[in-house]
Parts: C-alpha cells; sequence; structure tokens
C-alpha cells in the first residue's frame, strides 16, 4: 500500500470526520454517531493494514519538506511502537463512540461530542505517527486545546471548567518545558527528525545541553502524564462526560507522555540521571495515588487515582529501561488501556442508571446490575493484578524487573514500596466491587431505585475489553506477545532483543510471593477500613490541610492574579505618553547597557561626501519632522505632514535607485493617509493639552536621547565594512526565482513565507476592524457628533474624471502586476493602485452608489476578496508539494504561444495574484468599514478638544 497513508490516517478524522459530523447532525443522532464511528473504524482498518509487515520490523516513513531550513517537516513514521498507540487510539475511540451514543441523552449536543473527540483523535494520531519533533510538538498542544474543550464540555458547570482549566495550564506549561527541550536538542544535534536523534545518543548525552535539555522534556512528560508532583489536575478533569474520561483519561491522552519517554528512550538510555528521576518518581507515583484511591469517594475519582498509579508503574518501567523491563511497560499499556477504559464506561453505567456515583450511597447494587457487577468484577480483579486476568502478568512481570535492576537497600525499599501499592490497589479495587455491589442492601442515598441493565449497545464494549482482560491473561503468548515484543524493539532500538516469553505460570519465586502478600493484604486491609463503614467516613482532606495539589495551585494562580492586577494598576493608567515613555526608556536602556562599556567610535571604513540631493532632502524630511511637532495637536493636519514625510521617503528612494520600494511607499503612503483621515474624522479635530512644562521637558530629553542613539548606532555600522548577503540574491534571482527584479523574486519566492504572513495579518486586521466597528454599533457606542454622511457624490466635473480613472488605473495595476517579477511592480503595488483608483469612485460617486456598483453592500465582497487571496497564496505554495520541494518554492518555465512569441511563466504570479487580491479586498474593506461607520455613529456628547 502507498506509504501516503500515514497522513491520511490522521486527516480522516482531523478534517474529514469534523466535517462530516458538523454537516450531519441536522438528521439525526444516529447518523452522526454512525459517521464518527465509520470514520474512526477507517483509520483502524489502514492501521490494521500495515500491522503484519510493521510488527515484522518493517518501519514505514513518509516526508514533505515544509521549512526544512528551520528544521520542520511534514515527517511522518509508523514503526512497532507507533502502531501499538495508534491501534489503542482508534481501537478504544471506535467503541468510546459507539458507548458515547447510548451515554449522552438527546438534550444534550453528540455532534459537538464527536467533533472533539475526532480532534483529539486525529491530534494523538499525530503524537503517535509524528517523525517530526516540533510537528509532535504542534500534535501535542492541539491534545491539551481538545482535551481543555471536551473537559469543559458542560458549560454550565463550575467543575467542569474549572477542572479544564487546571487541566490546560498544568499540560500547558509542561508543554512550554518541553517546546525549550526540544529547541534544545534541535540546536545540539541539527535536526528535529525523531528517526536521526534515535541514532545519536551518544553526542546528544555526551553535550553540556544533555541536562537542561532531559530535564525539560521530562517535565512535558511528566505533566501530560499525570506524574508528582503534577498529579492533581487529572482526578479534578473528572467533571467531564464519562466517554471522554474513559477515552483521555485512561487509553490515549494521559499515556502521551509515557509514549514520548518511550519514544526518545533510546537517546536517554543509559544516562544515570534520567534512569533515577523517571524510576523514582515513578514508584513514588504509583504508591501515593494507590494508597489516596481507596479514600475517594467519587467512583470517577476513585478510577482517576488508581489511572495516576498504574502510570506511574508504566513510567518506574520505562525508567529501568531495560528491554524486559520496557517489554512490562508496553504489556501494561495494553492492559490497563482495556481495564480501564472499560471501567470508566461501567461507572458511567453506574451513574446513568442509578443517578449517583458518590460511592458513600451506593451499595447494594448487584440485585439490579448484576451483568455490570460481572464486569466490574472481571476488569477490577484486572486491576489489582489478580491471577488469570491480564493486570497480573504485567505486575509480575514489574515486581520481577524491579527486584532484577535494583540492588542493595535501594532494591528492598523498591521492593516494599511496589508491594505497598500492590495492596493499595487490592484495596480499592476491592472496594469498588464490594462497595458498590454488596455492601449492604441498596442504598437508602440511591436516587433511581429502579436502575436496571443498559441497553446492549452501552454494556458490548466494556464487555469486549472485560473479555480481552481474561483472553489475555489465559493466553498471553498467543495474543499479544509478539505485539509486546516488536513493541519493546521499536522502543529500545534493541533489535537483537530476542522478546520475552508471557505465561501464565513462572514458578515459586519472590515476585509472586509479592502478589500473594499484596492480594491478601489488601482484602484485610480493604475489610479492616470497611468494618463497620467506617470507611464511607474517613476523609483525608483535614490531614493534608493546605498540601494537597489542588490548593497549593489555586493559591498559586490566586497569587499570580493578584500580583498581576498590582502590576496593572500601577502602569496600565490610560496615558499613551506614559506607555511609549517606559517602552522607549527600556528600549534605550536595553541597547546602551551592552554598548556603553564598549570602545565604539566611527570605523575605518572610507567615507563620502553627502550629495547636495541628499541635503536636501534630509533638510525637507526635517523640515517635516518639525512641522509634525509643531502640529501634532491638530489631527488632520498631522496627518496630512505625515503624508508629506512619506512623499520625502519616496524621493529618498528614488534617489537611492530603488524604484520598488519608491513605488510601494508612494501607494501606500497616499492609501495609509485616506484610511487615517477617515478614523480621525470620528474623533475631535484637537487633542487635548495634558503634558505638564516637566514632562514635556522630559519627553523631549527622551526622544533626543533616543534619536542620538538610534544615529549613533546607525554610524557605526555605516562607517564599518561588513559583508552583505545580497551577492547571493543577485545570482540566484534567476536560477532559482525565475525573475529579474531581484526585491520581487525575494518577496515571493525567497521569502515568500514572511509575505504570506503579512498578507494573512492585512487580512485580519481588515476583518478586526469590521468587527470591532459592528460591536460599537450593536452596543450603541457613542462616537462623536453631527457626521452623518459618508462618501457622499461629489461635483460633476470629478464623477466625470473618476469614469475613465478606473479603466485606466485598472490597466496600469494590470501592467505593474505582470511586468512586476522581472522589472519594478508586483502584485502589492499594483494592489494598491487598484485601491486607490476604487477610492477615488468611493469619492466620486458616493459609498452607496459605489458599493451598489461593485455589488459590495456592507463589505461582503472585500471580505470574500480577502478570503480568496488568501487560498490562491496558499495553495500556490502548497503545489510545491506534488513534487517533494518545500512550501512556496517557485517553478518557471519558458513558453512559444503563436504569434505572442517566447513567454516566461512563473508559478510565483500565482502567489502574487493572491496578494494583489487580498491587499485590495483588505484596503477596500477597511475604506468601506469606516465610511460605514462615519454615517451609522450616534450622536452623544462632544469629547473634551472639540
Amino acid at each position: 500500500m502507498d506509504i501516503s497513508v500515514l497522513p491520511i490516517i490522521i486527516l480522516l478524522p482531523l478534517v474529514l470526520g469534523t466535517t462530516l459530523v458538523s454537516w450531519l447532525k441536522q438528521f439525526s443522532r444516529g447518523v452522526t454517531a454512525f459517521a464518527a464511528i465509520g470514520v474512526s473504524l477507517s483509520s483502524l482498518i489502514l492501521l490494521l493494514l500495515q500491522a503484519p509487515d510493521v510488527f515484522n520490523g518493517h518501519v514505514i516513513t513518509q516526508t514533505w519538506a515544509w521549512l526544512p531550513e528551520l528544521g520542520l517537516n511534514f515527517s511522518f513514521r509508523l514503526d512497532a511502537l507507533a502502531l501499538l498507540f495508534a491501534l489503542l487510539i482508534t481501537g478504544i475511540g471506535t467503541l468510546i463512540f459507539t458507548y458515547a451514543y447510548y451515554y449522552l441523552g438527546p438534550k444534550n449536543s453528540l455532534s459537538k461530542l464527536y467533533v472533539l473527540l475526532l480532534l483529539f483523535m486525529a491530534a494523538m494520531l499525530g503524537i503517535s505517527l509524528s517523525n517530526n519533533l516540533i510537528l509532535l510538538l504542534t500534535f501535542w498542544e492541539l491534545t491539551s486545546i481538545s482535551s481543555f474543550l471536551l473537559v469543559g464540555y458542560w458549560s454550565n458547570y463550575d467543575a467542569a471548567q474549572r477542572g479544564s482549566r487546571m487541566a490546560l495550564t498544568i499540560t500547558g506549561m509542561g508543554g512550554l518545558a518541553m517546546l525549550g527541550g526540544f529547541v534544545l536538542l534541535g540546536q545540539m544535534t541539527g535536526t528535529y527528525e525523531i528517526d536521526q536523534l534515535l541514532n545519536m545518543s551518544d553526542q546528544i548525552q555526551s553535550h553540556a545541553l544533555f541536562v537542561p535539555m532531559l530535564l525539560l522534556v521530562l517535565l512535558g512528560a511528566f505533566t501530560k502524564s499525570a506524574q508528582f508532583p503534577f498529579h492533581f489536575w487529572l482526578p479534578n478533569a473528572m467533571a467531564a462526560p464519562t466517554p471522554v474520561s474513559a477515552y483521555l483519561h485512561s487509553a490515549t491522552m494521559v499515556k502521551a507522555g509515557i509514549f514520548l519517554v518511550a519514544r526518545l528512550l533510546p537517546i536517554f538510555a543509559g544516562a544515570a540521571l534520567f534512569h533515577n528521576i523517571v524510576t523514582f518518581v515513578g514508584l513514588f507515583t504509583l504508591c501515593m495515588a494507590a494508597f489516596f484511591a481507596i479514600f475517594k469517594e467519587d467512583l470517577k475519582g476513585l478510577l482517576a487515582y488508581s489511572t495516576i498509579s498504574h502510570l506511574g508503574l508504566i513510567m518506574c518501567l520505562l525508567g529501568i529501561g531495560s528491554p524486559l523491563a520496557v517489554a512490562a511497560a508496553i504489556f501494561h499499556i495494553i492492559n490497563h488501556a482495556t481495564f480501564k477504559a472499560a471501567l470508566f464506561m461501567i461507572a458511567g453505567i453506574i451513574d446513568h442508571e442509578s443517578g449517583t456515583r458518590d460511592l458513600r450511597k451506593l451499595s447494594g447494587l448487584w440485585q439490579l446490575l448484576p451483568f455490570t457487577a460481572t464486569l466490574t468484577m472481571i476488569t477490577a480483579a484486572s486491576m489489582a493484578g489478580v491471577p488469570l486476568t491480564n493486570g497480573f502478568l504485567s505486575k509480575e512481570m514489574f515486581f520481577t524487573e524491579l527486584l532484577a535492576n535494583l540492588s542493595g537497600p535501594i532494591m528492598l525499599g523498591s521492593a516494599v514500596m511496589a508491594t505497598l501499592a500492590g495492596i493499595f490497589a487490592v484495596a480499592y479495587s476491592t472496594r469498588l466491587v464490594h462497595g458498590i455491589f454488596f455492601d449492604g442492601p441498596l442504598g437508602k442515598n440511591v436516587p433511581n431505585k429502579d436502575a436496571h441493565e443498559p441497553p446492549f449497545g452501552m454494556r458490548a464494549p466494556a464487555t469486549l475489553l472485560a473479555l480481552l482482560c481474561i483472553a489475555v491473561g489465559i493466553l498471553p503468548s498467543l495474543l499479544v506477545e509478539n505485539i509486546v515484543n516488536a513493541t519493546a524493539r521499536a522502543s529500545t532500538q534493541n533489535f537483537a532483543f530476542e522478546g520475552t516469553h508471557l505465561a501464565l505460570w513462572h514458578g515459586i519465586n519472590a515476585p509472586l510471593f509479592m502478589s500473594i502478600i499484596a492480594l491478601v493484604g489488601g482484602l484485610l486491609f480493604y475489610f479492616a477500613l470497611a468494618k463497620g463503614g467506617r470507611l464511607r467516613e474517613i476523609d483525608l482532606d483535614p490531614y493534608l490541610g493546605k498540601l494537597q495539589g489542588k490548593l497549593l495551585f489555586e493559591d498559586a494562580l490566586k497569587q499570580l492574579l493578584q500580583s498581576a492586577r498590582k502590576i496593572k494598576r500601577s502602569t496600565e493608567t490610560g496615558s499613551l505618553q506614559s506607555y511609549l515613555f517606559y517602552i522607549i526608556v527600556f528600549a534605550i536602556a536595553l541597547v546602551a547597557l551592552p554598548l556603553i562599556f564598549q570602545d565604539l567610535g566611527t570605523g575605518t571604513r572610507q567615507l563620502t561626501q553627502a550629495p547636495i540631493l541628499a541635503i536636501v532632502l534630509w533638510l525637507l524630511l526635517f523640515s517635516a519632522c518639525w512641522m509634525m511637532l509643531w502640529f501634532h495637536h491638530e489631527r488632520i493636519k498631522a496627518v496630512l505632514i505625515s503624508g508629506a514625510v512619506g512623499l520625502v521617503v519616496t524621493m529618498i528612494f528614488v534617489g537611492l535607485s530603488a524604484p520598488d520600494l519608491a513605488l510601494t511607499q508612494i501607494t501606500v503612503d497616499v492609501v495609509t493617509t485616506v484610511l487615517l483621515l477617515m478614523s480621525l474624522s470620528l474623533l475631535p479635530q484637537l487633542t487635548p493639552y495634558e503634558s505638564s512644562r516637566s514632562r514635556r521637558w522630559r519627553d523631549a530629553i527622551i526622544a533626543i536621547g533616543g534619536g542620538f542613539a538610534v544615529g549613533w548606532i546607525a554610524w557605526l555600522i555605516m562607517t564599518r565594512d561588513h559583508h552583505s548577503i545580497s551577492w547571493f540574491f543577485l545570482q540566484q534571482s534567476i536560477p532559482l526565482g525565475g525573475g529579474t527584479n531581484v526585491v520581487n523574486v525575494i518577496l515571493v519566492d525567497f521569502r515568500g513565507f514572511d509575505t504570506f504572513g503579512e498578507i494573512t495579518v492585512l487580512g485580519i486586521a481588515a476583518i478586526g476592524a469590521l468587527c470591532m466597528m459592528d460591536g460599537m454599533r450593536a452596543h450603541g457606542t457613542t462616537i462623536t457628533q453631527g457626521l452623518t454622511y459618508r462618501f457622499n457624490p461629489s461635483p460633476l466635473m470629478l464623477r466625470m474624471t473618476a469614469s475613465w480613472i478606473l479603466p485606466l488605473a485598472l490597466v496600469v495595476s494590470v501592467y505593474i502586476f505582470l511586468r512586476g517579477h522581472n522589472l519594478p511592480g508586483g502584485g502589492f503595488i499594483a494592489g494598491l493602485v487598484t485601491s486607490m483608483a476604487l477610492v477615488i469612485q468611493y469619492i466620486a460617486l458616493g459609498q452607496d452608489r459605489t458599493e451598489q456598483m461593485l455589488k459590495a453592500k456592507s463589505g461582503r465582497l472585500y471580505e470574500i476578496w480577502i478570503g480568496t487571496g488568501l487560498i490562491i497564496a496558499g495553495l500556490s505554495g502548497m503545489g510545491a508539494w506534488f513534487w517533494g520541494r518545500p512550501f512556496l518554492t517557485s517553478a518557471h518555465i519558458y513558453v512559444s504561444p503563436p504569434l505572442l512569441g517566447e513567454m516566461h511563466l512563473a508559478s510565483a504570479a500565482l502567489f502574487d495574484l493572491g496578494v494583489y487580491i487580498t491587499v485590495v479586498g483588505a484596503t477596500m474593506l477597511l475604506i468601506s468599514v469606516l465610511g460605514d461607520s462615519r454615517h451609522s455613529t450616534m450622536t452623544g456628547p462632544v469629547p473634551k478638544g472639540k
């Protein structure tokens, strides 16, 4: 099969799934569920088709260049480790989608839940299949955002909102730390490609930046996988709907950190710091969370702490790092996903049928839910590590590897902690079964005493997972042994590893005695606590006091907000003068501090005499700036003078033989002057005199000092010889860009990504102005008084003149556009020329008549132009991918059509066309919005300074 299937597996839920579910919601819930399940199942089938080759050691890769100079590529990799996680994501995801259809009532939006779950599925698949660290980080952050939306699904539920914010904050901070670690790793090795990094262990570990890089990456992994001391966010995320908890917090999201450590294990293996931190953080998390799980009153809270505990177990095994320990970790990842996803679904069934998940109210449900009770006993037994279940086998392997790889007092202490964790696991698993189904008669406080078994579709996913717990526990070598060994080889990159043999019986040994102690001790411990109903009354919160992670987090957040408010009150005075003062002083200090102690003076470069033209232009510029200073309180005059400054700059560009810059400057100057004049017509014509004499002297000193500082730095640079990179662009303009106009080739080819970002920002600014003005009108904001006109029709002479200016200007703009790749011009300049011609139509014919002619009522046409321009520019850049070239790489050919002779065609012209359309759309939308605002503003009090 074509290896391009890898991005398709991600795009199916990301694009097709979300779009299809959003569209089908208008039909019925069943159709929506069928679509979501179908998309998830499609990705699962595509993965299963690759399974035979991949689990036999074959690695599938696919790469598209994006920004290769920065190390960012769309690079995907499917080995056994990635395949295992992807199968868990899609397989359990399919079961969750089925379960959610029955769980969620008709009053809740099923399509919204499916869209968010599909978005999350795509993000997790992206993490699993990424072969580039930056791409992996992008999907990593997408999981944080989508999980934030999923946990806060019930927007009117305060606990859900708090839990979603906490999860996003903790995992987001970890993601930022991980970004720093990835950047360091890229700087250390010169690559972000994972398959290359896996072979550079010695170089990485010997580097001076290894320790900070390791700590930053582990911070990201620990926060995502809820390891101590970042564990507290997971229980507080249990306010999400149960399908979300079953999917995110048992089988997928919380295992992202586990996956990251397993993926980068060959890089870190052998470093003592890595093994010590990961092993003992995991071991402590395992024991601590298991103890707290016993005393949780909320059923999902108990399962959340048990999840944290089992994640600690897996992390501890990865910290040990031997091939057998990694195989045990992989095996437990599979086992935990099966029994924990099933238990969360069972928790949802209990809550759905009984009306509560408070363990203090639940008892005696066996008589109402016997089938659910059976499923609970099977999956809880697996969670506790009872023989004949899959959980027992991986727990035995954990005990074995702990004893085999540690020694001395550390081994003894670790064995005690692991056994205690086993005792606690049996205790909370027993409470789950006994406390809910058998501990006395049907609870008096159960809201629904007529509970019954749920529909088959709601039980089926949990039933399948429970059967897997038993099947794998009895026949592990037949069902999962090859998968576990292949995945362990892929994770450790140790392809000589013979593998582990999974069997139900390994003889009488120390791990077996540890398991017996855990089983017997756990039962005794639980029943001793539960005697007389005492367990239902135990509350650990008073004993922990303020040491609880949730309280510490909330206190820290509260202190942060209070500090931010204090800083805001002291600095945010509403005075632009104060803001400029702080910014300029800080900038001067930032530049001056490293330079002030340097012996810097005029360089050795040979100086030339300034020509008369330069002196004249300098005097004109000085005069215009002085006039700006003198008339700055009169807004209209200040705008006109700023336009004059722009004209002087244009003449300077002409004098320096820079026609492209001159054309751009003059067109930008005209359009921005018109926009500023229209904007300022909404404000008083005079600004109030706010500055005292002392403040004016202060500002003058700062301005003069800043001006001299900039001039001094410019002088230091210009009087020194330097090596320009202009030679590269001059030499490569034709071979690589296919054009002789170097400036235009730089804009649309060499730095086309920058230009694409600039036109995107331009479009966003125009649409932002539209939204702002609409918002002001919607809220009845008073802006000015007496301006009840828009662009009104002008005298006949101007209207007649404008009638022939427009076609002439369009011809000129087309000419400038077409010549731009080889002569001064281009899409940006042509767009501004067209905009100026259209502005003249607004002035001559009036806004209503012009927009009627252009069919641009309320700016809708201009919004379409912006979107069309961005799409054309983006698609022209993406076209390079079909030839395996980086984004926005241009191609050019020479053709000889009849009559026209030889013509030079470049794909960059399409990108330039997108620039042209976007510039026209954004400029005209701003003109339209401001003109319409002048017509629509409400009258009100005259502001000061009018």
